[in-house]
């Protein structure tokens, strides 16, 4: 079983990715509304592979990608954007996020994506 953490300031999208991978191989092992607390619950929990909301309060995701990548750069980092936001995913690939996926997204998407990233 994979750890995973959640990061996205909308519940109800927290809520909706928990779902989606319900049945597969993946606990859910912390959830975050802001890149704050994302980077403090990854000092705790220390998942394999984490779902990161791009626009967020406080500390942004790719604010928190860079920071995450500085405690571990092994972590996998799947950025979580809206359309239109092409920009800010080729700077967090360059930050080191190891995909992206565009909102909104099939389960089978986001699956696929982080069964890739986990083999």
């Amino acid at each position: 079983m994979k750890k995973l953490m959640i990061v996205d300031d909308a519940s109800f999208m927290r809520v909706s990715i928990k779902r989606m991978l319900t049945g597969y191989n993946y606990e859910v092992v912390a959830e975050a509304e802001d890149g704050e607390q994302a980077v403090e619950l990854y000092k705790k929990y220390k998942p394999d592979v984490i779902t990161m909301d791009i626009t967020m309060p406080k500390m942004t995701g790719i604010e928190a990608l860079k920071a995450i990548k500085a405690i571990d750069k092994n972590v996998k980092i799947v950025m979580l954007s809206a359309m239109g936001q092409e920009f800010l995913i080729r700077e967090a690939v360059m930050n080191g996020a190891e995909s992206f996926v565009v909102k909104p997204f099939s389960k089978e998407k986001l699956v696929d994506v982080l069964n890739k990233l986990t083999q």
